[in-house]
């Protein structure tokens, strides 16, 4: 398993960290007639063998870089400014699948998980989409009765925000939330209630309405206290699931 981690860090190095953006631009650019492309491979062959210190892993180091090169001729060829993001994620998710079976082709370790991991898993899970769309409809729902509020001081207010950033915000406060939770971490939830006040407080400032900022300390309070339930419920089931009480 060690192995594996050894070649994320020597992906993670190479893809992100030892790659400046003006060598992205000219692989985007050039394609395959960059020379950035075939220093940015050969760089991450090095690494691997630089970080695993065996020559025994050379055969893995060129499998890897080898696929390395053809997966991002694909992603270059392929990609476009629309598809840009959706490609991203393609071109990472092959590399980690590469380097996954690469390790695991050197040195095989075992995939099966034991009934309480399993049960862990999928209660964790339902914990975390539990957190995401759903709450954000029950919230919502609550709310709506007080909606008309947020629409009082529109015409003095000017406001630009992000597309569907509340939502978000909403769903990495929640899963934050439920992080913090299951490593007992409740101070940090404290820290971040108390980061998210003086953010969401300084732009209500400007607008001076009481109303609208009853509204959004309501939803905030609903966010993180159902978050706090969820996590507390989730935190309950696993230590009864792993214990077998």
């Amino acid at each position: 398993m060690i192995l594996l981690i050894k070649l994320l860090l020597a992906h993670l190095l190479g893809d992100f960290v030892l790659q400046p953006s003006r060598w992205v631009e000219e692989k985007e650019r050039k394609t395959y007639k960059s020379p950035k492309l075939y220093l940015h491979v050969l760089i991450h062959f090095a690494l691997i063998l630089l970080i695993t210190m065996d020559t025994r892993y050379l055969p893995l180091a060129a499998l890897v870089a080898g696929s390395h090169l053809l997966i991002d001729l694909a992603k270059l060829r392929l990609q476009t400014a629309r598809n840009r993001k959706l490609f991203f994620i393609l071109d990472q998710a092959l590399h980690l699948a590469v380097i996954v079976f690469a390790a695991w082709w050197m040195e095989p370790f075992a995939w099966h998980l034991t009934t309480a991991q399993a049960n862990a898993l999928l209660i964790t899970t339902t914990g975390l989409v539990l957190l995401t769309t759903p709450v954000s409809v029950i919230i919502k729902l609550i709310l709506s009765k007080w909606a008309p509020a947020t629409e009082i001081r529109t015409d003095i207010i000017e406001t630009k925000s992000l597309q569907h950033a509340g939502m978000m915000i909403g769903y990495i406060e929640r899963i934050l939330v439920l992080i913090f939770i299951l490593n007992l971490q409740w101070v940090a939830i404290g820290f971040l209630v108390t980061a998210k006040s003086v953010f969401r407080f300084s732009d209500l400032k400007v607008g001076q309405d009481r109303k609208l900022t009853e509204y959004i300390l309501i939803g905030t309070l609903l966010s993180f206290g159902i978050a706090i339930v969820i996590g507390v419920i989730v935190n309950k089931l696993l230590v009864s699931g792993l214990t077998g009480a």
